[in-house]
């Protein structure tokens, strides 16, 4: 029987084979933090689409308030908590962009020669917010 020689290992080479290299490190956190970028990026695109629906939502409802107004007093509100006090809305909305039920815009009525004696009321209201959508569009447009 011959004796063949086991082969030793060198320290170094030991520990470099069981753990990463700075190389792989570099590596792992370059994507990790490409990762996180792309997922804040479409968490604040998500963030947005969901005030602008929840803008549009508002508007809407309280345009609907405002033409039921019309329909049962023949007459527009004078401003828009009467639509509150009238019992067309609970509440006023909260804007979802500038946090307040107080920045709404209102769109009086035009003057209506056959009754001269009636006064211009809320016709429409829009955001008091800054800024464009994501479509493009302009808040205070909508």
């Amino acid at each position: 029987m011959s004796h063949i020689p086991r082969q030793r290992r060198s320290p170094t080479r030991a520990v470099s084979a069981a753990g990463w290299t700075l190389v792989e490190m570099l590596v792992v956190i370059s994507l990790v933090v490409i990762m996180a970028a792309i997922a804040m990026a479409s968490y604040g695109t998500g963030v947005t689409r969901s005030k602008e629906a929840v803008l549009k939502e508002d508007l809407f409802r309280m345009r609907d308030a405002i033409d039921q107004f019309y329909a049962d007093r023949g007459e527009y509100p004078a401003e828009l908590q009467d639509l509150v006090g009238g019992g067309y809305l609970r509440s006023l909305p909260e804007d979802p962009f500038t946090r307040s039920d107080a920045t709404w815009q209102t769109v009086s009525s035009e003057f209506n020669p056959t009754d001269p004696t009636a006064l211009p009321g809320v016709f429409d209201v829009r955001s008091g917010a800054l800024g464009q959508a994501i479509d493009g569009t302009v808040y205070a447009e909508w």
